[in-house]
């Protein structure tokens, strides 16, 4: 009975963490709200840093099957269409991170978790079972956590993970912070087929136009059968529902002196549905009694750096090990994840930010970053992201298996 966890949340870092944890003998409940486990139908973006989780978990060569490999990340000015900057993700990119930048669509990852989960009877999954309160009963009762799910049933167990997200109930009950953080900027998706893509857009690689207060990013999905675009932008309307009409009136009024390749994306896209986008700032702890919060209900970040995902997967995998290592002792597992983990998430957290007004620079601010970026190599850009790309060592592993020096790194 001490070996059994609950894990609310049947997403990215929810799958994942039942997987590791039931991988180490652990049986484990996944509490999914929806009436099935899935996930939102757009693209997902994954560095090389998540392939070390994904070796642990034997799961390499199933995400591979369902991903595309680009041929390089790419950032163009939205007003003049000149590049901005330039990492090849080719061969000497997999040469230095020993590993590839791959582009999926969503659904696929989450079917390779779905499968792998469903394969162990350790694992069992929950659909439309909304996790509404935790409560840690204490040595005086078992040392047990205590969660209700909104229908009324009890379920009860060693240890609970908050992996619900954002908009993470789990936080919200151990910490009490309120709303996270809207920066004023939404963002619209949609996925297309590829033979409407317009003559003239790069399917092959990952493609960031920034603009000022504006981007579109693009890339290849399903052995490049679909694009997913995305187009994100500052508003003021950024709280409000509104209709597809008013959207529509705004990205034309946002986008007018884009590039015509970008208007023309604009034109293929879905504009009913839009997401406002926040964060929060980084916090040093990430637990209260018998606990713990991974991914995004720890530590939200905005899409600068396409890193949510793969930030989660390594949450996951690093806290099953430390539960594991602990023997029980949940307390130390979770003070041992939490200094593990804090300052490279925080890092990708602020990192974000700080990329976000680099993306939408305008007048000098753009004439500068374009007069500088002009001057990087392959190798000063390889540099840059060693500190992320180069992976991250789980605590439980000692020095024998510390990522490759990242000395020289310059940003």
């Amino acid at each position: 009975m001490d070996k059994d966890i609950l894990i609310i949340g049947g997403g990215i870092g929810g799958l994942t963490a039942a997987l590791a944890l039931a991988r180490r003998g652990y049986r484990v409940r996944v509490l999914e709200a929806a009436p099935e486990f899935g996930a939102i139908g757009y693209g997902i973006q994954l560095g090389p840093n998540v392939f070390h989780m994904f070796e642990r978990l034997g799961l390499s060569d199933a995400v591979l099957r369902v991903s595309i490999v680009p041929r390089a990340l790419v950032m163009l000015d939205a007003l003049d269409g000149q590049e901005v900057a330039c990492v090849p993700t080719g061969e000497s990119f997999e040469a230095r991170f020993r590993h590839p930048y791959i582009v999926l669509h969503r659904i696929d990852l989450h079917h390779v978790l779905l499968d792998a989960c469903k394969a162990l009877a350790a694992i069992e999954l929950m659909p439309s079972t909304a996790a509404v309160s935790c409560e840690d009963l204490g040595e005086h009762l078992g040392e047990r956590v205590r969660v209700r799910s909104k229908d009324g049933r009890i379920f009860e167990a060693a240890a609970v993970i908050g992996a619900d997200g954002l908009g993470s109930a789990t936080r919200e009950q151990m910490f009490g912070e309120g709303a996270p953080h809207f920066i004023g900027y939404v963002a619209h998706r949609t996925i297309v087929p590829m033979e409407r893509v317009p003559a003239g857009v790069r399917r092959d690689d990952v493609v960031l136009w920034g603009g000022p207060g504006y981007h579109i990013v693009h890339y290849p999905l399903r052995q490049k059968t679909l694009f997913n675009i995305v187009a994100v932008f500052r508003t003021s309307t950024y709280a409000e529902k509104g209709e597809l009409a008013g959207h529509r009136a705004e990205i034309e009024r946002t986008y007018r002196d884009a590039q015509p390749a970008m208007k023309s994306l604009l034109a293929m896209m879905d504009l009913e549905r839009r997401w406002a986008i926040s964060d929060r700032d980084p916090i040093r702890h990430w637990h209260r009694g018998r606990v713990v919060l991974l991914g995004d209900a720890a530590h939200p970040t905005v899409q600068s750096l396409a890193q949510g995902a793969c930030m989660a997967i390594e949450d996951s995998v690093c806290l099953a090990e430390t539960i594991h290592a602990a023997k029980g002792d949940f307390a130390t597992a979770f003070r041992r994840y939490e200094s593990a983990r804090l300052l490279r998430t925080a890092r990708v957290q602020l990192e974000s930010r700080a990329l976000w007004p680099f993306y939408h620079a305008e007048g000098i601010a753009r004439d500068v970053r374009n007069a500088t970026t002009a001057q990087w190599s392959e190798d000063d850009m390889f540099r840059c992201l060693a500190w992320l790309y180069d992976g991250f060592a789980l605590p439980t592993e000692g020095e024998k298996s510390q990522p490759r020096a990242q000395a020289g790194s310059r940003h």
